[in-house]
């Protein structure tokens, strides 16, 4: 019984089945990383290669978990930012709204990148710089539109790259000579080569997994909670065997020389051009179909800081931020906007804003995207700087900090909170202590490599 003193706890109230958070999870993992898992194995070796893509699913398996059972210990927990506001204080918000923020702006320039380059393996009339002007006449109009119609593109996009995954191995299967048959393998390393490229499939195979600002969501979701951790199994399992069979089928195919987005080499050695045609022309689609997704909690998020939110526009999504009225647990971080200037504008005014805003913004992803072309390098700055800090690092870290560093809390969804974090290594327990540092040595690592990859030579 609550006292009159007391605030309401919300109570759970889930709609999703096991079978259709599953499927929303894998949805959520399944992307277009899948396309830098081969470059992965070349630049890790088969041993490496195996040991990074069985040992990151599993990390991201365990620290998936590690967010769910916070959010379920305390109904009043929505999204990853109320994790760490939990963990860390009121403070950590706005630092975690700016990576994930970063994060959705390199996963929007990479999604330039692969429609662009992919165009220009179908059409190569003009070179990929253009292509990637002329897509603003698509991707522009596309910020603009409703959560309600891009939905409906999103589900073009799965199914284009399911497509692929069939056509690629169906390729490998049909052809009986090297390069781009599974029968005769190119030349592959068993080992590494060198530590620089290395740190670059850190980040290429991370990249994969990065889910985890979702995860709050998904547990929040189901009917049955209980049963997180069985569907997070599956999810995982499923992922990682995805990944792996497409990362092992393209190192195969075509070894060492293996394209960034191996997709272009099956144009390279067309053995069946029509088909080839189709997962290409999938590969246009589908960054069109998920750039506007993508970009949007990024918009929303700027608009709010800007003052030129209008209500009634923000999406549902856990990057989705709350403005200091709003308060609470609600969204992704607390922003105090009132005093902007534009605030008090007509709404008309507003709306204007926000279709020049979020032009800008897409014209800005494009332009990085001219300036840093290279497909690996933006998937790895994506995995090694991003995807290591919001699925390994901020989840494990928050764990300990809330005083469930031995994992004895964890367990029962019901470990102490509200403990700050004095004592911080007191509570930290050996793996987590060992996952924390080797993660933070790979996170460095592998954005140094990155950076130094995506910088032309002089």
């Amino acid at each position: 019984m609550v006292s009159k003193g007391e605030p309401k706890v919300p109570q759970h109230t889930g709609q999703s089945t096991f079978a259709q958070t599953l499927l929303n999870a894998v949805a959520v993992l399944f992307g277009i990383g899948m396309l830098s898992e081969p470059l992965a194995f070349a630049y890790a070796g088969w041993i490496g290669g195996s040991i990074l893509i069985i040992g990151y699913g599993y990390i991201s398996c365990y620290t998936a978990k590690i967010l769910a059972h916070i959010v379920l210990a305390d109904p009043r927990i929505r999204s990853y930012a109320d994790i760490g506001r939990k963990a860390f204080g009121p403070r950590s918000s706005p630092l975690i709204s700016a990576i994930f923020g970063l994060e959705l702006f390199t996963v929007s320039v990479a999604l330039v990148t692969l429609y662009a380059d992919s165009l220009y393996a179908v059409i190569p009339t003009y070179s990929p710089n253009t292509y990637k002007i002329l897509g603003l006449v698509i991707l522009i109009p596309a910020v603009l539109l409703p959560l309600s119609v891009l939905s409906y593109a999103s589900i073009i996009g799965i199914f284009s790259l399911m497509a692929i995954i069939g056509i690629i191995l169906f390729d490998g299967f049909t052809k009986f000579d090297s390069p781009g048959s599974l029968w005769s393998p190119a030349d592959t390393s068993l080992g590494i080569d060198n530590f620089r490229e290395l740190g670059i499939a850190f980040g290429l195979f991370m990249a994969g997994f990065s889910g985890h600002a979702v995860i709050p969501t998904l547990a929040r979701d189901m009917i049955d909670p209980s049963r997180f951790d069985e569907m997070i199994n599956w999810a995982f399992a499923i992922a990682t065997g995805i990944y792996a069979i497409l990362g092992v089928a393209g190192y195969i195919m075509f070894g060492n020389s293996v394209s960034d987005e191996f997709s272009q080499d099956l144009m390279k050695h067309n053995v069946h051009p029509s088909l080839n045609t189709i997962a290409l022309w999938g590969l246009v689609i589908t960054p069109l179909t998920k750039f506007a997704l993508t970009a949007r909690p990024l918009n929303v998020t700027l608009e709010v800081i800007l003052g030129i939110d209008t209500s009634g526009i923000y999406p549902s999504d856990p990057h989705a931020p709350t403005t200091a009225e709003n308060g609470g647990h609600s969204g992704t971080t607390t922003l105090p906007t009132a005093s902007s200037p534009l605030r008090k504008s007509p709404k008309a005014l507003k709306t204007a804003l926000i279709a020049l805003e979020r032009a800008v913004l897409t014209a800005l992803a494009v332009a990085v995207s001219i300036l840093v072309p290279e497909f690996a390098s933006v998937m790895a700055v994506l995995g090694s700087t991003f995807s290591f800090v919001l699925c390994v690092i901020g989840p494990v870290s928050a764990k300990i900090a809330l005083g469930g560093g031995d994992g004895s809390g964890l367990l029962g969804y019901g470990y102490p909170g509200g403990q700050g974090i004095g004592g911080w290594w007191a509570r930290c327990g050996m793996w987590d202590g060992v996952l924390l540092v080797v993660s933070t040595v790979m996170a460095v690592w592998g954005t140094v490599c990155a950076f130094m990859s995506a910088t032309p030579a002089p």
